[in-house]
């Protein structure tokens, strides 16, 4: 498996953890509020590292970190993560996965097989498809059941599970936000993240304001109703 880029030492990525963050590349949404327009095509004119070239990496690594996080991207869409994370795991890294749940059937082979130590899930809009193809613009019906899917093998899971959402106006209003809390009720986590213009897919979005830090800390106190952990992150 080749990645599109490291990043060697991160103190964000993985809570509580000091990580090594791993980035794929093709993503099968195309989000206009998207910061990693870079990641979303597979192309061989990228530069790519080697599962080698990590695997060595980590092995030398051992003992000043204490996890691994793939991200995108979107790490499931690629055929060669499976493997690429149980040589991960023979090292002896707990593995932090990011996803947008599309592809349920790997999310769901890769916990029976507890290869997943904590797994963050994005939710673009409420569960409600007219919503969500507004939020991520190319969701097809077999995506959407899919990220159904996952959200419901996710809330059945022991591990850390993190649900998150990136609240961009006129994407979403704060009752969207609610909605998404209603829906995963029962979930441990869930983090929003605000919104940054100032790198986006749409460039039409670059002029839009986000939310204050005030509004998203209301809109997460809301949750707190359906939700036991709601934060509100910055990008």
């Amino acid at each position: 498996m080749k990645f599109a880029g490291m990043v060697k030492q991160s103190l964000v990525d993985y809570p509580g953890k000091v990580a090594a963050t791993l980035f794929t590349r093709g993503c099968n949404l195309r989000c206009p509020f998207c910061h990693n327009e870079h990641l979303l095509i597979k192309s061989e004119r990228y530069e790519a590292i080697e599962l080698a070239y990590i695997l060595e990496f980590l092995n030398e690594r051992k003992g000043f970190l204490d996890g691994v996080v793939i991200t995108g991207g979107e790490p499931t869409l690629n055929s060669q993560l499976y493997n690429a994370i149980i040589e991960i795991k023979k090292i002896g890294y707990p593995v932090k996965l990011d996803t947008n749940g599309t592809n349920s059937i790997l999310l769901e082979q890769l916990l029976n097989d507890n290869l997943i130590d904590y797994i963050a899930m994005d939710i673009k809009a409420p569960i409600i498809y007219e919503k969500y193809i507004k939020a991520c613009n190319s969701l097809t019906k077999k995506d959407f059941f899919n990220i159904r899917t996952s959200i419901s093998i996710l809330k059945k899971q022991n591990i850390e599970v993190e649900f998150k959402t990136t609240v961009v106006p006129e994407i979403h209003s704060p009752e969207d936000i609610v909605e998404i809390a209603k829906y995963i009720h029962g979930s441990k986590n869930y983090s929003l993240q605000q919104f940054n213009p100032q790198y986006t897919l749409d460039p039409r979005l670059n002029k839009l304001v986000p939310y204050s830090k005030k509004e998203m800390q209301e809109i997460a106190n809301k949750c707190l109703a359906y939700i036991e952990n709601v934060r509100v992150v910055n990008i």
